[in-house]
């Protein structure tokens, strides 16, 4: 069951941060289209410029969230966490859409915000079902990478009482030796 819970939740984040990516595009065409008809400036700035700034942040920004949608798809397809830049642009994705969401709440409204909160809910929830699993070829130098600890050899030790089962001296019992 919990393969399928984080392969459904990861899918479902990668389809909605892609169609997010592809309304970023929109709004941002949409709005250098009106400051270049416009002839809109602000404070004496080109509108030539500022409309290929807002065409320039849309295309990054789309390309921003299609790139986590992506890589939310191919964790799903591989059912294995995302590598450590993985995880970077996950969590930089997270904290993008917290930040939005608490800016939107004022002149867009509280529909954006929890549309915003549900984003974020669901790059976190993936990121969080898929955090104990390490991309293949990281298990330790030497170990069987089956994913299981390896065997150690020696007494069991409770962390309250000291050794267990053993009463002869251990390392580590006694004075500090030079």
């Amino acid at each position: 069951m919990g393969a399928v819970v984080r392969r459904t939740v990861a899918v479902v984040a990668a389809i909605v941060l892609c169609l997010e990516a592809v309304g970023i595009v929109v709004v941002n065409g949409i709005m250098a289209t009106f400051v270049n008809n416009q002839s809109m400036s602000l404070d004496g700035l080109d509108p030539d410029v500022m409309a290929a700034g807002t065409w320039a942040m849309g295309g990054v920004f789309g390309f921003f969230l299609a790139a986590c949608g992506t890589l939310l798809l191919v964790v799903a397809v591989r059912d294995r966490g995302p590598g450590r830049w993985g995880r970077v642009l996950l969590v930089g994705c997270a904290v993008v859409h917290g930040v939005l969401g608490a800016l939107t709440v004022g002149p867009v409204g509280w529909h954006a915000f929890v549309f915003l909160m549900v984003v974020l809910g669901l790059v976190v929830f993936a990121l969080l079902q898929y955090g104990g699993t390490e991309p293949e070829g990281r298990a330790e130098p030497g170990g069987s990478g089956g994913g299981a600890p390896p065997a150690v050899e020696g007494r069991s030790v409770s962390l309250d009482k000291g050794p267990v089962g053993d009463t002869g001296p251990a390392v580590g019992d006694g004075p500090a030796r030079a």
